[in-house]
């Protein structure tokens, strides 16, 4: 199977905003301020969009394999992983009464990976023939 680890990555992916999603709503509601709570709720959120939207073009690249596709499943995963990463780990700090300091310009650098990928679709679709 074409992709199997890009497939394999997005199942554990999906399992995985499932299980933060349950933490979020079931062990940690209540716990952190609210500010906190939110982003961890952000970063489920933005994983769980960006392992669909990396799912539907596995599934159109199955049919129709471009270049721009794979480029553009790389800045969502890397841009994952820092963006909801960052977003998590500096809500688990808070929990544990730790600061990550600086460690918070990750997040924008994540979102800005995120966004370069969904620039790549864009441009491939476009430059398409």
């Amino acid at each position: 199977m074409q992709d199997r680890r890009w497939w394999l990555t997005m199942a554990l992916s999906g399992a995985l905003v499932v299980i933060l999603g349950a933490l979020a709503a079931h062990a940690l509601k209540g716990l952190l301020e609210p500010r906190f709570e939110n982003a961890f709720i952000t970063g489920v959120r933005y994983q769980a969009w960006h392992t669909f939207a990396a799912m539907a073009l596995l599934a159109w690249r199955a049919q129709h394999a471009r270049p721009f596709q794979h480029q553009t499943l790389m800045l969502w995963c890397f841009g994952t992983l820092l963006f909801s990463g960052s977003l998590y780990l500096l809500a688990l700090a808070a929990l544990a009464n730790t600061s990550l300091g600086a460690f918070g310009i990750v997040t924008p650098i994540g979102g800005a990976i995120l966004i370069a990928g969904w620039l790549r679709l864009a441009w491939g679709i476009f430059r398409q023939r």
